[in-house]
């Protein structure tokens, strides 16, 4: 069975905790400590937050600076138009940046927003999803 750890460099713990938290999320407490928190998407998907000099220990350069560029664009499936929406409205109350317009293909349908450190974080809801 293979996973998906992405890692995700973070300015405070805790912080970016609480956002997640408030999006619904649980972190694994087995593989989080006071500077890292592993974050359960799926059963085999997580995101590994960790505070930038933790972060720095598995880099050779310097971490990117997202208020500079998109280092990356992490999307995640949505259940519905709804959920979509009220995960972007979650995220907006929580502190996150709204960061491009809502989209609307008619077969899919997403948003998207900055996490509190400038991350891009993408919901997608495609209509094909309820045919599988």
């Amino acid at each position: 069975m293979r996973m998906i750890f992405v890692n995700l460099p973070v300015k405070d713990i805790q912080k970016s905790r609480t956002f997640f938290g408030g999006l619904g999320f649980s972190f694994n407490p087995d593989f989080s400590s006071e500077d890292t928190g592993c974050m359960i998407v799926e059963e085999n998907i997580f995101v590994m937050l960790l505070e930038e000099k933790r972060f720095k220990e598995f880099l050779t350069g310097e971490i990117s600076d997202p208020a500079r560029g998109t280092e990356v664009l992490t999307c995640l499936s949505a259940g519905s138009r709804a959920e979509v929406d009220e995960t972007l409205a979650k995220a907006l109350a929580l502190g996150a940046k709204p960061w491009r317009p809502v989209m609307d293909y008619g077969f899919m349908y997403g948003c998207s927003f900055q996490d509190p450190d400038g991350h891009v974080w993408e919901l997608a809801y495609m209509e094909s999803q309820q045919a599988a």
